[in-house]
């Protein structure tokens, strides 16, 4: 029997509905100088002479009970930044600062300097500054040994260069990044199949020579510097980070309505955990895509002539990058193939 997210108590219609029922609320707040709706990667706030503030913050979700499972704290700090980071520079955006937020019943010095220790090594990958933070104690209200992690950045970019995803024509190629692993998302599911306990240091699995509790706590992958290094060289018209709903929530996001992006499966190489988080949940391919990130954290869409180049510039700043997919005439969905 297939165990799905839903399963697992995250139902991501639920999300959708309640962001339909937020916008109203949220509208009410907007002045002249708020350029975005609510569904982009970052909110974008003009701040005059040609410039743009692009906001983002996320969390690391229940990922957290896998290193509380290792006692492993140092690098979940990683995943929080990246989790900002990542949808920042999808706008074309430089990340220039972040906060952190550290909530628990009692704090731990040596647990918290290794969560921030985790956090800076995330911002000097992205190069943005760690500027402040804050750090709660609630007594009662988080279990004995857990916390929460979450996180705030704020990059710049030219108004004139921002990417939105509207120059997006049938025949521009779809280049994938590879993932680290499971990155932030998908964890809920993660935790109906696997014990959160010690088991996660003694199950040792083979195909990949670590533990279990060690593949799924690689930190998500921070693709800033090499997305960045890619706008200078090419002309990128899209780029979606793929996060919670995978495949099929993320990439609509930047896709006109009059296209769609046809993605050709087995065209990237899939990490090992991938092919073992669907065969023990029985995922469906449809699950799979709508749930992880499937072995590719990035997209990014470029012109058909630009492609081998941009594979080239893409492959020296140190990532795999794949050709995955083309933009064809559609209705602003995704096809797999």
């Amino acid at each position: 029997m297939a165990v799905t997210y839903k399963d697992a108590g995250v139902d991501v219609e639920r999300g959708y509905e309640a962001v339909k029922l937020m916008k109203e609320h949220v509208k009410k707040t907007f002045d002249g100088n708020v350029i975005t709706d609510l569904g982009t990667f970052g909110g974008m706030y003009d701040i005059g002479n040609g410039q743009v503030l692009v906001a983002g913050t996320d969390g690391v979700g229940t990922k957290l009970k896998a290193a509380f499972a290792m006692n492993k704290n140092d690098t979940v700090g990683i995943d929080a930044v990246a989790m900002c980071v990542n949808d920042v520079v999808c706008h074309g955006a430089k990340p220039l600062f972040f906060l952190d937020y550290i909530a628990t019943g009692a704090l731990v010095p040596g647990v918290a300097a290794d969560i921030v220790k985790g956090i800076a090594e995330g911002c000097m990958q992205s190069g943005c500054a760690l500027i402040g933070g804050e750090t709660a104690e609630m007594p009662g209200f988080y279990p004995e040994g857990e916390y929460d992690l979450a996180g705030f950045c704020v990059g710049i970019v030219n108004k004139k260069d921002i990417i939105n995803g509207s120059q997006i024509k049938p025949g521009d190629k779809v280049i994938g990044l590879g993932s680290t692993g499971i990155h932030s998302n998908g964890f809920s599911l993660v935790r109906k199949l696997y014990q959160m306990d010690d088991t996660l240091n003694t199950t040792r699995i083979e195909q990949v020579g670590k533990t279990l509790g060690e593949l799924l706590l690689e930190p998500t992958k921070i693709y800033v510097k090499s997305i960045l290094d890619l706008i200078g060289k090419a002309d990128v018209k899209g780029i979606a980070h793929i996060t919670g709903g995978g495949f099929y929530e993320n990439i609509p996001r930047v896709l006109p309505e009059n296209v769609n992006a046809k993605i050709k499966l087995g065209s990237w190489d899939m990490p090992y955990v991938f092919e073992k988080l669907v065969e023990d949940a029985k995922l469906s391919e449809k699950d799979a895509y709508n749930t992880f990130n499937m072995g590719i954290g990035m997209i990014v869409v470029v012109n058909a002539e630009q492609e081998e180049a941009a594979l080239e510039a893409l492959t020296a700043s140190g990532e795999r990058a794949f050709s995955i997919g083309e933009i064809t005439e559609g209705n602003g969905g995704i096809e797999l193939c």
